[in-house]
Formats: structure tokens, C-alpha cells, sequence
């Protein structure tokens, strides 16, 4: 069923009644003054009215009841379904039913549609009522659903027998209060500690199902670093993205009903979503609704500790945030010609939230560039002491900083979290031959990096430029770890670093058999790890110090030029 914001007008009827008779008019008009007693779900006097509008017009009638059993709203669809009015799109509260239950009659003897089914999940109704309408035009038999916390077949959706509405003659009073019970108690059972439950969706058009697989993993542990609670995952394979969901008709649908049984608070989707899809999908879901990258900036601002770091997510913030304002819906989009005659009275708000966005992402400009002077006056001031650099690179939460920590005996944050390290830390290395060098940890990388991001963190990654080798630490233990290193080379290409000299750093092997991430390494021509264990960090050190110190290296030009001096 669509949701759609009915017209003004004298007639409480929503839906098209183009078509329709005088007579079949008024008879729709006075269903917004019949009722059903308190205790009934549905009585076979009420029914009888739904059917016989059915039968006369061909199309489907509905009636949204509240608890006292006053109707509030009357329905006209087509033979194939009917449209629900936008009565306010307020959300019932955690663990509470909206208070309405739709009754409504089928052409024919039709049980409940997916359609029924989804927008009883959508919308949190009490019940969902469809009647059947046989060849006289009178009742046929009642199909009733509702919601539940938990059900055998884990759909979340109850529904009882079918039975002629006269038949139906439980208290509906007992049988809602007793749900709403149930719901009140699952929400309970979630502490109050608890972070934020998600869904997460994946919809590909073409990716083989073992990389599927490794980017939902990726997925979940992004969400996990941002403190979310993942509950559920869906997927759907499709020849193209759908334009207006993303996802086609009947998985969103499964999806509604997902996110009601499962009690969750926002759903996200591994693809970029544009404006409208967003819009339209929170709109369907009546839920918070956010793609990977927004995921990724609420991982950066979480992080985020020094100015630097804080000034450069807020950054990428408003440049993701610039393009998304001229596609809200709560905006006007009216555009005002200049010149003589077309000025308008002023700014609409769409143009004035461009334009203060716009003032801040100046001013965070300069502010940034500032910051980037300051930070290359530092970097100056070693190179003219000409000590070599390394600067450890590599996918995020591979252990780039439990490497440094591990290398320089050093207090160094570290969470097994991704993007736990946003600002660049750099530390005195000495090498056993009392020859020193100066090692940076900066912010990791990830697969599909958003260009924002890397254009607000390029003054961190300028700490990058005078790296003499670049220390790439892999996690071994990842089954896609070839990928992972594609994805920062990437990266460092992007930037303009994909010439600098790299050593491969397999961390983790601790997490794997015996001599298996030795094999890997020698096969990629690196150095197998475990800074947790610092198994392998002899042989490391060696091998940056052949790298550096030997003939032609940066540290054998800067000896060279210390033996000159002398």
C-alpha cells in the first residue's frame, strides 16, 4: 500500500473516488459514523456494510478503528489493493501498538495481501482485518493478523484462523491489552546500557557472494565500532539499484516486517543512498535510516580527539551533508531569477541552510590550512635534522598502533575498534645500531574510502609526503586480506604516494596455525608479525633498517652527509 497526504476536502474519504456513484459516495460517508462495540474486534453487522460497497463499486473499502470503536478514517482502493491516509506519520511509542486497527473488505475471498501484512508491520496497527466478499456480496470469511515479539516461525506476525466475522467474538480489549503486555516485555529485556539495534542491508548488482560475504563482515564491524547493535542482516541480488528504494518492492517489504520483529532503531545499508532514497526509505520504515559513509563520519566524530581531528570530521560532515540540502522535502525548492524584475522578497531556507553550510565549510578550510602550516613548520624542522621517516599505513583496525606501541615501548591508544586512531602520532625509533628515525601512525584506510573524507583528512595524510618507507600492515588473518591491500595502495595512488617504497607488515599471525602468515609473507615478499606477541619484530626492524640505512637508502644519503660535515 502507498501512504499518501490526503486533500482538504468536505468528503472524510481518502482514496480515489473518481468514478464512483452519488449513492456509493454517501454510503461512504456514513461509515465514518457507524462504530463497534469496545469489545469487538469486528462484528458481522460491520462487515456486512465493507462487503456490500465492495460488491456494488468493484474495489476494496477500508476503515481505520480506534480502541474505543469510533472509525476515524474511510478508505477506497482498487480491486488489487487500497491506499492508507498519512494521518501525521507519528510513530507508536518503543513497545507500543499505534492504536488502530484497519478493517478492510477483499474482492472475492482473499486473505490477507503481503501488502496487508507490511503495513500492519509498518505502521504498528492493532490488528489487520480483511474480509472476503462473496458472489451476493456478503461476508465470507474474516483473515486476522497482528503483531507479536516473537513468533514460531519467526516472522513476527500472528494470524489466527479464518472464521466468519460473527464468529470472532474473543474481548478485544483482553487480546490488545495482552499484546501490548508482550511488547512491553521484550522491551525490558533490553538494559538499559544497551547501544542502538540495527539491521544492516546489502543490495548488489553483480559481486560474487564470498565478496558479499567479507563486505557485510566489514559492515558489521563498522557498526560495532560505532557502538551499534546488529541483529539482523538482509540481502538482495538485482540487476540494477532501484532509483526511487534502492531495493525492490518485496524485500523492502520484508524488511518492514524485520524491523518491526526485531524492535529496531535504525536500519543501514552498505551502498551510498542518495537524498531521495534516504528520504524515501526512513518515510516506508518510519525509521532512521544511514548509508556506509554517514556510518564512517559517526565512527570519525566518536574518535575524533584533538582540534585537528574534530575540525576535519566536522569537515566531511558538511561536505557530505552540502549536495543531500537541495533533495530534502521539508524545504521549498523555489529558485529566484536576479536581476530587474525577478528578485524574490529573500533567501528561502533551503538557500540560507546552503549558505551557512557553505560559510562553515570556509571557515573550517582556513582554520585546517592553518593547522596544516603549523604541522609542515614541524615536519621541517625534522627533516632538517635529517632523520628518516617511517610511517605506518594499512586498513583500519589491522594493529597499526599496537605495532607502534610494540616497536617504541610507548603509552599509544589502542582499541580493537576501526578508525580507533584519527590523529597522527609520531615517536622516536632507535635501531640497534644507534641509528634513529622518526615513525608516524596515521588514520586508517578502508575500501571505497569516501572522497570527502579524504579530502577533510588530507592534512593528516600530508604526514605521509616525507615518509622515506611506508611500514603496510596487513591483518593475516583476514580472508581478504589481497583485497584489503589493493584498497590502501588505492588509497596511497589517490594521494599521490604510490611511488613510495613499502614493506609489508603481516600483523596477527598469533590468530592463525603455525608457519601460515610466514607463508603468506614470503609469498608478498614482507614480514610476518604479532605485535600483540611482538613475535617477528626482529626481523622487522632488520628489515626496515636494510631499507633505509643501506646503500642508496634516505638514512645512507643522510650518513653520507653527516661524514661530509665532519
Amino acid at each position: 500500500m502507498t501512504l499518501f497526504a490526503p486533500e482538504v476536502t468536505s468528503i472524510p474519504i481518502f482514496g480515489n473516488t473518481q468514478g464512483l456513484k452519488a449513492s456509493q459516495i454517501r454510503q461512504l460517508e456514513r461509515l465514518c459514523r457507524r462504530s463497534l462495540p469496545p469489545e469487538r474486534l469486528i462484528t458481522q453487522e460491520f462487515a456486512r456494510h465493507l462487503t456490500a460497497l465492495t460488491h456494488e463499486t468493484g474495489r476494496q473499502v477500508g476503515v481505520l478503528v480506534d480502541r474505543r470503536g469510533d472509525v476515524t478514517h474511510v478508505m477506497v482502493g482498487d480491486a488489487r489493493g487500497i491506499e492508507m491516509p498519512d494521518w501525521g506519520r507519528i510513530r507508536a511509542g518503543r513497545g507500543r501498538l499505534r492504536g488502530f486497527r484497519c478493517i478492510l473488505s477483499h474482492v472475492g475471498d482473499e486473505p490477507l495481501t503481503r501488502d496487508n501484512v507490511t503495513d500492519l508491520a509498518a505502521l504498528r496497527l492493532d490488528a489487520m482485518v480483511a474480509i472476503g466478499t462473496d458472489a451476493d456480496g456478503l461476508p465470507a470469511n474474516a483473515y486476522v493478523a497482528a503483531l507479536r515479539p516473537e513468533n514460531r516461525d519467526g516472522s513476527g506476525i500472528e494470524h489466527l484462523d479464518p472464521a466468519p466475522p460473527a464468529r470472532i467474538d474473543f474481548d478485544f480489549r483482553d487480546w490488545i491489552r495482552a499484546r501490548e503486555e508482550e511488547l512491553a516485555r521484550q522491551d525490558q529485556t533490553r538494559s538499559v546500557g544497551d547501544g542502538e539495534r540495527a539491521i544492516l542491508v546489502s543490495v548488489t548488482t553483480g559481486r560474487k557472494p564470498l565478496d558479499l560475504e567479507s563486505q557485510l563482515a566489514e559492515l558489521r564491524e563498522l557498526a560495532r565500532s560505532a557502538g551499534v547493535d546488529v541483529v539482523d542482516m538482509v540481502t538482495q541480488h538485482r540487476p540494477a539499484l532501484d532509483r526511487k528504494f534502492l531495493m525492490g518492492s518485496g524485500r523492502l517489504q520484508d524488511l518492514v516486517i524485520r524491523a518491526f520483529q526485531f524492535d529496531v532503531d535504525l536500519v543501514i545499508f552498505d551502498q551510498n543512498l542518495t537524498a531521495t532514497q534516504a528520504r524515501n526509505l526512513s518515510e516506508r520504515l518510519e525509521l532512521r535510516v544511514i548509508d556506509r559513509t554517514q556510518l564512517i563520519l559517526d565512527i570519525f566524530a566518536q574518535h575524533a580527539r584533538t582540534r585537528d581531528g574534530k575540525l576535519q570530521v566536522e569537515l566531511a560532515q558538511h561536505k557530505y551533508l552540502l549536495p543531500r540540502l537541495a533533495q530534502r522535502s521539508d524545504v521549498a525548492l523555489s529558485r529566484l531569477a536576479g536581476g530587474i524584475g525577478g528578485r524574490g522578497p529573500g533567501e528561502t531556507k533551503l538557500e540560507v541552510d546552503r549558505r551557512r553550510v557553505r560559510d562553515r565549510v570556509a571557515r573550517l578550510e582556513r582554520e585546517l590550512r592553518k593547522l596544516r602550516g603549523q604541522r609542515e613548520s614541524r615536519r621541517k624542522r625534522r627533516s632538517r635534522r635529517e632523520v628518516p621517516t617511517l610511517s605506518i599505513v594499512g586498513y583500519t583496525n589491522a594493529g597499526k598502533s599496537t605495532l607502534l606501541r610494540a616497536l617504541t615501548k610507548t603509552d599509544v591508544h589502542v582499541a580493537d575498534k576501526m578508525f580507533a586512531t584519527l590523529d597522527p602520532t609520531s615517536r622516536r625509533l632507535r635501531f640497534p645500531k644507534e641509528r634513529e628515525v622518526v615513525i608516524t601512525d596515521t588514520v586508517g584506510f578502508i575500501r571505497d574510502l569516501p572522497p570527502d573524507l579524504v579530502s577533510a583528512f588530507r592534512a593528516t595524510l600530508e604526514e605521509l609526503d616525507d615518509a622515506d618507507l611506508l611500514l603496510h600492515v596487513v591483518d593475516a588473518a583476514s580472508e581478504d586480506y589481497e583485497r584489503r591491500i589493493e584498497a590502501v595502495r588505492e588509497v596511497l595512488r589517490e594521494i599521490g604516494l604510490g611511488d613510495t617504497p613499502e614493506l609489508l607488515v603481516f600483523n596477527q599471525i598469533d590468530r592463525l596455525p603455525d608457519n601460515v602468515g610466514e607463508t603468506i609473507a614470503a609469498r608478498h615478499d614482507g614480514v610476518a608479525i604479532s605485535a600483540v606477541t611482538r613475535a617477528g619484530l626482529a626481523e622487522l626492524i632488520a628489515r626496515a633498517e636494510t631499507l633505509l640505512f643501506e646503500e642508496g637508502g634516505p638514512g645512507a644519503r643522510t650518513l653520507g652527509l653527516a661524514g661530509q660535515r665532519h
